[in-house]
């Protein structure tokens, strides 16, 4: 499956030009000017803050307005907590956990609190995090106690050796280090409860006249999204990356995604751009699609916008289906996806939230 016309109608809408003036402001006081590929002497370093929470099928026919209202209101409220943070000259990695520790605690989306249930009936949680300026990174999976996963994520990657920690080695670090930690209760909520069981009670009694796979793909569709992430370009022009996840419905056997690894999940590096993906986990990590985005802009000169799309689309053509956001050190970004919906909002040093959840 590709992205299709309405990602490249979607891409196109909002191209590089128009990108590039939504994050920096044009070429008003505060913005990045460029000329033949340099920024002017004494301009202000621009800065811009890309959030997703997580793709699938998103559909306004099945979206109440109530529904729809509070995702865009707390997706709003992230960018702005994000925003707030760069205002100040506050560093690209301070935005994204600012943003995404709000998200963690709305059990709107698949991480934190609203994180999806495991065949066991217990929550397991995945993140990561990486810095564009030194490609140090940190991630933890398979947590049931940790508030947060982002801030413990950001933990091993400052106070540890370690890149990824897992499971109760990682809560034990947690503990260590003094994250929050929660009764497995808190991550319960009922609205993932009955999730749950409707997957379960579809696998033990299929829909007829469907294959094998449309069986098991279709309980899963609906309930696939919400992953949550952000990508960000402060005033010092460092890139930063993070992604949080509650993982697979119904999901078996310790099953970790995309989410807290690097280079599938997650990647940043200044010199090319910042990447949080969100969607089938084993498809994004068999194509590393976060690093493939950062490979074909280094190696391939393309640009953010050109490598988010061949991303994307190489995953599709394996099968899979999901989306990303992109961020390159000159306020260019892409949110492609191939889906029939993403959450997903901007903003930039004008203070200006945008915020989106179809195809339009």
């Amino acid at each position: 499956m590709v992205a299709g016309q309405s990602r490249r109608k979607f891409l196109g809408s909002v191209g590089a030009a128009a990108l590039t003036t939504c994050l920096t402001g044009g070429t008003h006081a505060g913005a990045r000017v460029f000329e033949n590929g340099a920024q002017k002497a004494g301009a202000l370093r621009p800065f811009g803050f890309v959030i997703h929470g997580g793709a699938g099928t998103v559909e306004r026919s099945r979206m109440t307005p109530e529904r729809e209202k509070a995702y865009r209101d707390k997706l709003t409220e992230a960018l702005l907590a994000g925003f707030g943070v760069l205002e100040k000259g506050g560093a690209s990695l301070d935005a994204v956990v600012s943003a995404i520790t709000l998200l963690e605690d709305s059990p709107l989306f698949n991480a934190g609190k609203g994180a999806v249930f495991t065949s066991a009936g217990t929550n397991e949680l995945d993140s990561s995090i990486m810095d564009g300026r030194t490609l140090k990174a940190g991630a933890v999976a398979g947590l049931k106690r940790v508030k947060n996963p982002i801030l413990l994520a950001r933990l091993v990657m400052e106070q540890s050796p370690h890149v990824m920690m897992t499971g109760e080695g990682a809560e034990t670090f947690a503990a260590q280090m003094g994250v929050e930690l929660v009764d497995p209760k808190y991550f319960h909520t009922e609205e993932r409860w009955q999730q749950l069981q409707r997957i379960k009670e579809a696998e033990k009694n299929p829909p007829p006249k469907k294959s094998k796979l449309e069986r098991e793909a279709a309980p899963f569709d609906e309930h696939k999204f919400g992953t949550v992430g952000a990508v960000c370009l402060d005033r010092a022009g460092n890139l930063g990356a993070g992604t949080s996840t509650g993982g697979m419905t119904n999901k078996r056997f310790g099953r970790v995604g995309d989410s807290p690894i690097i280079g599938a999940g997650t990647y940043a590096d200044n010199g090319t751009c910042a990447v949080s993906c969100t969607g089938d986990g084993e498809y994004f990590i068999r194509s590393a699609v976060a690093h493939n985005v950062t490979a074909m802009m280094r190696y391939g000169g393309k640009s953010v916008e050109q490598s988010a799309a061949a991303a994307l689309e190489r995953v599709g053509k394996l099968g899979g289906t999901g989306g990303l956001i992109a961020l390159d050190g000159r306020g260019n970004f892409a949110t492609p996806f191939n889906t029939s919906g993403m959450y997903r909002g901007w903003i930039g040093p004008d203070g200006r939230p945008h915020v989106a959840i179809y195809k339009d």
